[in-house]
């Protein structure tokens, strides 16, 4: 499978319940306020249900962004490493990497940790890879510890360590057949806790005051 053309082979399950589809989730919002409409739940549980009904909606859309997604990330390659940034034109550390190639190209909020992107969709086997799954490394003596992105042909791109850059890597190197820590594929399931969910919706929020450039 060439590393260009990546067959869109996503489940449709890549969506999560969490799985924050901004645009929705906020038009969700607006509108509500909009229109007056008294709470008859808590923030957080309204921000639940709506983020369920925007992953509903999305579902059929999103296996055919696969390819795109992979594009998108293959965009980046060269980008330097950077601790805790969020942007390309800064650099991008391992789970900023993940976190924004599926926000650019998907539209979707991950959490900021590897360790609670773990936490997000189900775990799949290693031989049931396909491309845009999210692969988890031991590479700090903690179990997920760094995250990238399978690309198909059992190569995977992230962003490694300081002092490198995005790259394709391949899983079956010595190095990284070592320190494999697991896959998962985004199905609209988490383990997340209330909190790390908060987080999230707070960060949704915070998308939708600010002011949009034109």
């Amino acid at each position: 499978m060439s590393l260009k053309k990546v067959a869109p082979q996503f489940h449709q399950g890549i969506l999560m319940s969490l799985g924050i589809a901004v645009l929705f989730a906020c038009a969700g919002l607006a509108h509500a306020e909009e229109a007056g409409e008294a709470p008859k739940e808590s923030m957080f549980q309204a921000g639940k249900s709506y983020f369920s009904r925007a992953s509903d909606r999305l579902v059929d859309s999103v296996s055919e962004k696969s390819e795109s997604l992979i594009n998108q990330a293959m965009v980046v390659i060269g980008v330097r490493y950077r601790w805790n940034t969020e942007l390309p034109q800064s650099g991008l550390d391992g789970s900023s990497f993940v976190a924004y190639v599926f926000k650019d190209k998907l539209g979707f909020l991950l959490p900021n940790k590897s360790t609670q992107m773990s936490r997000v969709g189900k775990p799949i086997n290693r031989d049931d890879l396909q491309p845009g799954d999210l692969v988890f490394f031991n590479t700090m003596r903690l179990t997920f510890s760094h995250v990238g992105i399978y690309v198909g042909d059992n190569k995977f791109i992230h962003s490694p360590s300081k002092g490198a850059s995005v790259r394709v890597d391949d899983l079956s190197s010595v190095y990284w057949d070592r320190r494999f820590d697991g896959a998962r594929r985004l199905d609209g399931s988490d383990s997340l806790d209330d909190s790390e969910r908060r987080e999230l919706l707070n960060q949704v929020n915070n998308i939708k005051r600010k002011p949009q450039s034109l």
